[in-house]
C-alpha cells in the first residue's frame, strides 16, 4: 500500500498551498469548536445547498458534503436529541395538532389512549402502524427505546 504522501509531489503541496490561501480567506473552514463556528459553517453549508442542490457532479458537491459532515458532527455532538417515550411522543403529536382524546377514538378506545399517556399501558406494534399512518410519522417513534 502507498503511502499518503506518496500521492503528491512537492509542486502539488505548492498549488495546494496557493489554492488553501486563496480558500480559506473567503470560507475559513475549521473543525467546528464554538457556536460561531458553527453559525459561519451552517450559513456556508445553506449557501451551498441553493448552488448544489442535489447535482451531485456540481463542482462544489464534494465541499457540500464535507461542511455538512462537520455541521453534522457537530449537532451530534452538542445538540444530540434524547429518545423519548413513545406515550410523550404521542402526547407531542395531540397536542402540536390540537386534538382531543376522543378525535383518536377511530384508531385507539378513549380508554386505552389514557392508559397509554398515564403509562399504565404500551403502544401495540399494530397501533403504533396505525398512529404513524394518522400522524405521517415513522411507527418507530411509537416503540419503546
Amino acid at each position: 500500500m502507498a503511502s499518503a504522501t506518496a500521492s503528491f509531489k512537492a509542486s502539488d503541496m505548492g498549488t495546494l498551498q496557493r489554492t488553501w490561501a486563496a480558500f480559506d480567506h473567503v470560507a475559513h473552514l475549521r473543525p467546528i469548536r464554538n457556536e460561531e463556528a458553527y453559525d459561519r459553517t451552517v450559513a456556508l453549508m445553506n449557501y451551498l445547498l441553493d448552488v448544489v442542490g442535489n447535482d451531485e457532479t456540481h463542482a462544489l458537491s464534494g465541499l457540500l458534503d464535507l461542511v455538512s459532515e462537520l455541521v453534522e458532527d457537530y449537532d451530534t455532538h452538542h445538540y444530540a436529541i434524547e429518545a423519548s417515550q413513545p406515550r410523550d411522543v404521542l402526547r407531542y403529536l395531540i397536542e402540536m395538532r390540537g386534538l382531543k382524546q376522543g378525535d383518536l377514538a377511530h384508531i385507539v378506545p378513549q380508554s386505552n389512549l389514557s392508559a397509554i399517556l398515564a403509562g399504565k399501558r404500551n403502544i401495540s406494534a399494530t397501533l403504533a402502524g396505525k398512529l404513524a399512518r394518522y400522524f405521517n410519522v415513522s411507527p418507530a417513534v411509537f416503540v419503546p427505546t
